[in-house]
């Protein structure tokens, strides 16, 4: 038996560390009723926000593209997610319009700080189409200057440092736009073509793209960048003149909460659950949302400072170790169906194990780390691979079909299989709240057992318990010098080791 193999790595690694859609390695911000002002609200930058529930079969759908539109959005504009299946964001989704999942919104700042406008997405559900959308969104506080005007800009805020970059490209890309909002109200930050000549002249520009610095605003021999066109470098260069803006945006001194305030986030939270539950009943009687695109074709840049509340330490858990597998089928008698053995918890998983067996493994391994975290006996917890001669042996004798977790107990010759809510098993079956109530119930002995087939449990050794046991009471009359009596006493060990309950509400 072994506990570290690439199936169980493999499976694992399907899974997300948190109880949402996004892990906290994601490029996907995480934010909650609390942190959406100071994070989202109160940024600088234009964000698109998904308001999501963990169970929702498009928002899992959805998740790829959303996973790539962040990657892709980095440095450029905030990617973020709510749980609205959290209680504590429930009101919050509520006072958000939110009425079904996933909904898309896309906020970007006002004319006065803190005061977003927020807009519902309505295009594709494609990482493309997000990335496209939210660029468009992103403010552009760069100055597009001329031979004719050059000279009035460099007159402006005369003490103000100033950053021109030279380009043969039309447009204002995102990228120097999402740096102009680094440095709004330190750096002015503007963009001449290659075609204004005098201004070229001026500064003695050779090669376009070109990023020039005026530390003290109005000198025409300037600091000229040498790195590559990439956030991270250019932000760092641009530094010596002034300091970035922080993002987010530094806390606020809590004010204490209003009743009217509490009564309006209560008849939000009220008409929010009411959509959720309806939208939760329509979704298991829809069919899945077709894929979405991946093709992304701008270059993935650097993120901005990190998108993360600092006022309070986190304690991050820690990660459960994955459960045993059995190899081969001399492991799979000796654990479970041994004419002794106690309760045994087994997966079964194919060759080729899906998204559910992927949970169903990881919701095993949470339940019995935190079992052993808290000192209390529990029954052992497998994985019997399709691999090991065993498997086809019980999928036969048990006529199990797919995927499928069973509690057996050879000692007292009976089985059982994890309920199911419809025909075939679910994810839905095999959440971790899901397989805890069903190993509780037979920790309690509730709930019907099936007797296992004949033959499925290799017959009695030619020593029987019995037979051991008598041997023992026969033996120990003699002298406990002797060497039977030695002999004897070690059996007695052995015995006592091997029929040691593991289980099991049989004993209780």
């Amino acid at each position: 038996m072994v506990y570290t193999t690439a199936l169980v790595a493999a499976l694992l690694a399907a899974l997300p560390v948190n109880a949402g859609l996004y892990p906290k390695s994601s490029k996907v911000i995480q934010v909650d009723g609390k942190s959406y002002d100071r994070l989202i609200a109160q940024s600088n930058y234009t964000s698109i926000v998904e308001f999501y529930a963990p169970w929702c079969g498009h928002c899992k759908n959805l998740q790829p593209a959303y996973e790539k539109a962040a990657i892709n959005l980095q440095g450029l504009a905030k990617v973020a997610a709510v749980d609205c299946d959290e209680e504590s964001n429930k009101a919050f989704c509520g006072q958000m319009g939110v009425q079904g999942f996933p909904t898309l919104k896309i906020v970007k700042p006002g004319k006065t700080p803190g005061k977003p406008i927020v807009e519902d997405y309505q295009g594709a559900r494609t990482a493309k189409g997000i990335v496209d959308a939210v660029i468009e969104k992103i403010p552009n506080n760069v100055k597009r200057v001329e031979d004719k005007n050059l000279e009035a800009w460099l007159e402006e805020s005369n003490e103000t440092a100033k950053a021109i970059l030279f380009t043969d490209k039309g447009k204002t890309s995102a990228l120097l736009k999402s740096i102009a909002i680094d440095f709004k109200g330190s750096i002015n930050v503007a963009q001449i073509r290659e075609n204004q000549k005098a201004s070229v002249e001026l500064f003695g520009i050779s090669k376009f793209p070109t990023l020039l610095l005026l530390p003290g605003g109005k000198e025409a021999e300037g600091i000229v960048y040498e790195g590559e066109m990439k956030k991270e470098p250019m932000i760092e260069f641009l530094s010596q003149a002034a300091t970035p803006n922080p993002d987010p945006a530094p806390a606020k001194v809590k004010l204490p909460k209003s009743k009217s305030k509490d009564a309006k986030k209560t008849k939000a939270k009220e008409s929010f659950e009411s959509a959720s539950k309806s939208h939760a009943s329509a979704e298991g009687k829809t069919d899945k949302a077709t894929a979405t695109e991946e093709t992304l074709v701008e270059e993935a840049t650097e993120s901005p400072s990190p998108e993360v509340e600092t006022e309070k330490p986190v304690d991050l858990p820690i990660p459960a170790p994955p459960i045993a597998i059995l190899e081969t089928e001399t492991e799979l008698q000796a654990e479970c169906l041994g004419s002794r053995t106690g309760t045994c918890i087994l997966a079964l998983l194919p060759a080729s194990p899906d998204e559910i067996a992927a949970t169903a493994v990881g919701s095993l391994s949470e339940i019995a780390h935190r079992h052993k975290q808290h000192q209390r006996k529990l029954f052992p917890f497998y994985v019997l691979p399709e691999k090991n001669a065993g498997y086809k042996q019980i999928k036969d004798a048990l006529a199990l079909t797919d995927m499928a977790i069973i509690a057996i107990n050879g000692r007292r010759g009976w089985w059982r299989a994890i309920p199911l809510a419809g025909d075939k098993i679910s994810d839905k079956d095999v959440t971790e709240e899901a397989i805890e109530n069903w190993v509780d119930s037979i920790r309690l002995g509730e709930g019907a057992k099936q007797k296992l087939p004949e033959g499925l449990i290799p017959e009695e050794p030619e020593e029987t318990a019995t037979e051991a046991a008598e041997a023992t009471e026969t033996v120990t009359e003699q002298a406990p010098e002797t060497t039977e009596t030695v002999h004897v006493e070690e059996i007695k060990v052995e015995e006592k080791t091997e029929q040691k309950p593991i289980d099991d509400h049989d004993e209780l």
